[in-house]
């Protein structure tokens, strides 16, 4: 039986507190604490995951791990984009290299984690979000989940292991997440493999409870269960005869002419999305998914991420630009370089898959 205790913060945690840390009843509880930024991940949080992961890897008094966000808008909206932005713009290589680096570090960490990693992705969960929450052992969403993978809309391409994700997800819903950068609600994440079980945010208290208070020899999956609910069905589920056929054609522009001849509003709609997005962003980000579908390994896809991330943040303009747009001046209106799918170098995504990124990241 487990000594009830509660650990201290540790010291790199204090600075800030901006990841909480607590133990009690062999519970590890981690939770990431920037609700005005709805918790997007900064190096200094990173680290804080990952050091205390590697405490509690080898502490035999916790056993399971239970992560969260504080505040009730979202677990994790992502990464600092704003800050990548500065780093980028400076050039502080160093920085950049490290950041992606000690992050794809802590999203593989959580995957292979001996201590089941219990993830509450409750509200908001993009993509930083989705590389902690979506690589944990049990994948909780509720009725207020909002998951995306929004790369694209910042002339980027899904990492932290997303392509990982995408590729796995039924029929070509990975090819339409990826470009689109749609949103997901519970149903959506559950049927497309980005979560396991949907609990209502009215039981999360008790299921907190129970996580701290279990009796052996009940697994985490197991209680779980006992307040898991069937969600409603999946928008995504019903969308998949027109998203199946559009996103299998070859490359961007054959998916644009399928969308646009297809019956249904809402493929006519994404047509105009996809004309509207960074033509680079698009053409590498569908090659990704369709690589990751051969890797063999979570570990795999994070080394092709890696790759794919520096060259966009060291040789184009438009991760920058995407940046600048959506987040630092809000003016909504990105210029792409090129500005149109007509324009792309025929080389362009063989260049961007061709990149070796020096360090390596494993």
């Amino acid at each position: 039986m487990h000594a009830q205790r509660t650990e201290d913060v540790s010291a790199s945690d204090a600075a800030d507190d901006s990841v909480l840390v607590r133990g009690r009843g062999g519970l590890g509880h981690l939770t990431l604490n920037r609700p005005r930024a709805i918790n997007a991940l900064d190096l200094e949080m990173i680290r804080a995951l990952n050091l205390t992961l590697d405490r509690w890897e080898h502490d035999t008094d916790v056993d399971v791990i239970l992560l969260d966000g504080a505040g009730d808008r979202g677990f994790c909206a992502g990464g600092d984009v704003r800050a990548l932005h500065e780093m980028v713009t400076a050039g502080r290589v160093d920085e950049v290299h490290a950041f992606f680096r000690e992050e794809y570090a802590l999203d593989h960490r959580i995957a292979i984690s001996r201590k089941p990693v219990v993830a509450i992705a409750d509200g908001v969960c993009m993509g930083g979000g989705i590389g902690l929450a979506g690589h944990a052992a049990i994948r909780i969403v509720t009725e207020r989940s909002r998951l995306a993978m929004p790369e694209t809309r910042i002339g980027f391409t899904p990492d932290v292991g997303g392509s990982w994700l995408l590729a796995r997800a039924p029929g070509r819903l990975g090819e339409y997440l990826a470009l689109t950068g749609g949103t997901m609600d519970a149903a959506d994440a559950v049927y497309a493999g980005f979560a396991d079980h949907m609990v209502p945010t009215a039981h999360l208290e008790a299921l907190y409870e129970a996580l701290e208070n279990r009796a052996d020899p009940s697994s985490p999956t197991e209680l779980v269960l006992l307040f898991d609910e069937t969600p409603e069905p999946s928008r995504l589920e019903a969308a998949r005869a027109w998203v199946d056929d559009a996103f299998a054609a070859d490359d961007v522009f054959g998916i644009l002419e399928r969308l646009r001849r297809r019956p249904e509003a809402e493929a006519r709609e994404t047509a105009e999305l996809l004309a509207s997005s960074a033509p680079t962003a698009l053409a590498v980000t569908l090659e990704a998914v369709r690589r990751a579908r051969a890797l063999p390994s979570l570990r795999a896809a994070l080394a092709q991420e890696y790759g794919l991330v520096l060259w966009f943040a060291l040789t184009q303009p438009d991760l920058v630009e995407g940046i600048r747009a959506q987040v630092v001046d809000k003016d909504r209106s990105p210029s792409w370089t090129p500005a149109r799918l007509e324009d792309l170098p025929p080389e362009r995504v063989a260049e961007a898959f061709a990149f070796t990124p020096e360090p390596a990241l494993w």
